[in-house]
Parts: C-alpha cells; structure tokens; sequence
C-alpha cells in the first residue's frame, strides 16, 4: 500500500510546490533503499570485477580504492539529506517520516504496523 498524494496543494498553501518539483522531490526520496542497498555492497574490498567495461584501457593509472570511496561518498550524502531533513522536521516522528517517504508505506500502514504517535493530521 502506497501514500497518495496529489501533486500539487493550493498555490495559498505555505507547503506548495510546483507540481514537477513535487515529482522531483518524491523520486529522490525514493531511491533511497536502492543507495542503502548500493551502499552496503561497496565495502571496499578487493573483487573480481563482474563488469569489465568498467575497467576498459584508459591512460589514466587504476585506483579501484579511490573510486569505491568516491561512489560510497555519492551515496551516503544523498542518504544523510533524507534523513537530515527527517530529524528537522520531527525529531520525536524522524523515523516514520523516513519509512514514508522512503519507502512510501501510508499513513494507515504506519499507524496499524508501527504504532505512529500521532493523528493524520499531524
């Protein structure tokens, strides 16, 4: 069961956002599991590459290290904007805000499996 929102609130709301921002923003939120995902496979250990395009002939000298830091670094700042933004909304609700808009489970899905503390409207 996913979250419905419409994607656009009234322009006299001081939550509206263009409707196009709305989907940028919901898209991003949810790539989320998919970089926790990513995130956790890179742990910077030495492999056998499994895709050798990666690694086609370049001039430039090999540094696997490097870029495993460098694509980690990618993925855990985009992590940390998510759930900074959830700490600063509601310390106490941080937590569900992740799971709803990370992984768009509703309002009812919380509030039945999760025990959320508060009201819809909240």
């Amino acid at each position: 069961m996913t979250t419905f929102l419409k994607p656009e609130l009234s322009e006299k709301s001081k939550y509206w956002i263009e409707k196009h921002r709305y989907y940028e923003l919901k898209h991003f939120c949810l790539q989320y599991p998919i970089w926790k995902k990513a995130l956790c496979s890179l742990d910077g250990l030495s492999r056998r590459p499994t895709d050798f395009m990666i690694f086609a002939w370049t001039n430039e000298v090999s540094d696997p290290t490097a870029k495993c830091a460098i694509v980690r670094e990618y993925y855990s700042k985009r992590m940390k904007i998510i759930q900074q933004v959830a700490e600063e909304t509601d310390p106490v609700l941080a937590k569900y805000i992740l799971l709803a808009v990370t992984e768009g489970h509703s309002y009812d899905y919380l509030k039945a499996r999760l025990e959320i503390p508060c009201c819809r409207d909240m």
